[in-house]
């Protein structure tokens, strides 16, 4: 334990150093030239959305999928799961709660991850957000009934988490991210998950999902295989199995803030199930354009979190002019459904322009389908949301999740879902 405590210290200042020595000029942005979303690879120009589905979309999302994310690299055996706990007086008597165990199975090796869910009362089927926490299901409400979860935590002294194990003192710590009442009030529910009950969030993969798939003395992925942001991703869909069948929830709506933005976007560009998705803050590796070169870049974070990203990633480290992808076209994998990306003024180290032009260069492709995107390279005024399909805002403050974002997403989803 006090190994993991060590790295950790290590690993912050490491980080804070390279966000000091970042690149926050735009004067010092390098000269680039985006890959067009609407010509293939081999140069053939893209002109309806035929086209776009059988050859474009499926070469990037090849691309994105065996050099950036990693590939999954077989099929589960087995999948299940189990209700633990339900209740219809959650939140005053407004909302149904349900607790659910998810089971992974392969080459008799199991994981179980657990699903909190919040829907409604009186809408079992109401349209929900999905999204991943970061400290336990518990630290997103302070309902007494949701365990406190028993898996790896990463260390955060004024949470009250030592030796990377959660206690009753987090109960409750992160509830100023997630508008439960928001959302029931508005006719939404919430499902949430630990994201470390997938994969822990270190640079060991000898834990999580991925020694599931492990062959005879393998220890780690192979180099064009899944990293922690595509089992991040593997772990949405198949929550997304659940609210689907057991719940028959068909409007869900992934989220994801940071890293989980990350994984958000890739899982929406990889389940064509999910009905709308939204990148909070998500940066680098997310929507944020990587040929940019501004805040966090490809270097930094495959250095900062190695275990992210495939390892065929790393060839790209200081040499993103030779990606033939760009975040852009992650983005436009999600056309025609909906699509939300949101910044923050005071997050430079995400680099809020270039997730916002990369959400102007995606549009391209949903005009393809008669749907709205942005249409203008400049940005929008802060604290003023753009809300078509494809919608962006920046609002004022830090690197977080706040009401403001919250209540944007609401009324951007309700013309999508209810």
């Amino acid at each position: 334990m006090r190994t993991y405590a060590l790295i950790a210290i290590l690993f912050f200042s490491a980080l804070g150093l390279a966000q000091s020595q970042a690149n926050y000029d735009e004067t010092k942005v390098p000269k680039f030239t985006l890959p067009d979303v609407l010509t293939s690879f081999s140069g053939n120009p893209i002109t309806n959305q035929t086209e776009w589905e059988e050859n474009r979309r499926r070469e990037i999302l090849q691309f994105f999928e065996k050099q950036v994310y990693g590939k999954v690299p077989d099929r589960l055996d087995e999948y299940g799961f189990k209700l633990l706990e339900e209740s219809n007086d959650a939140y005053g008597g407004k909302a149904r709660r349900k607790q659910v165990a998810i089971t992974l199975k392969k080459n008799k090796k199991s994981i179980t991850y657990y699903m909190l869910i919040y829907l409604p009362k009186g809408n079992p089927t109401a349209p929900v957000f999905l999204g991943y926490n970061y400290y336990g299901n518990h630290t997103v409400t302070n309902d007494p009934n949701v365990p406190i979860t028993k898996a790896w935590v990463m260390n955060n002294d004024s949470f009250g988490i030592t030796d990377n194990k959660a206690t009753e003192s987090s109960r409750g710590i992160r509830a100023h991210r997630w508008a439960i009442e928001k959302m029931l009030d508005n006719g939404f529910g919430l499902a949430t998950i630990y994201y470390g009950e997938i994969d822990p969030d270190k640079n060991d993969f000898s834990d999580g999902v991925h020694p599931l798939f492990y062959r005879d003395g393998q220890t780690k992925p192979k180099t064009n295989e899944w990293g922690s942001i595509s089992a991040w991703a593997f772990g949405l869909s198949k929550a997304m199995n659940y609210l689907e069948s057991d719940v028959n929830i068909s409007k869900v709506f992934v989220f994801g803030h940071s890293r989980l933005g990350k994984a958000a976007l890739w899982a929406g560009a990889t389940d064509k199930r999910f009905a709308g998705v939204i990148s909070n803050n998500s940066g680098c590796g997310g929507a944020a354009l990587s040929r940019r070169k501004f805040g966090e870049t490809v270097a930094q974070i495959n250095t900062s979190f190695p275990h992210w990203f495939a390892d065929s990633f790393l060839k790209y480290n200081n040499n993103e002019r030779t990606l033939p992808v760009d975040q852009h076209q992650l983005l436009a994998l999600i056309a025609p459904r909906p699509l939300y990306v949101a910044s923050a003024l005071e997050d430079q180290w995400a680099d809020p322009k270039g997730e916002y032009l990369s959400t102007y260069h995606a549009s391209s492709i949903y005009a393809l389908y008669g749907k709205k995107g942005m249409t203008s390279k400049e940005m929008p005024e802060v604290d003023r949301p753009l809300q078509q399909t494809v919608a962006y805002h920046i609002r004022s403050g830090k690197h977080d999740v706040t009401d403001y974002d919250w209540e944007q997403y609401i009324k951007w989803a309700k013309n999508f879902a209810l």
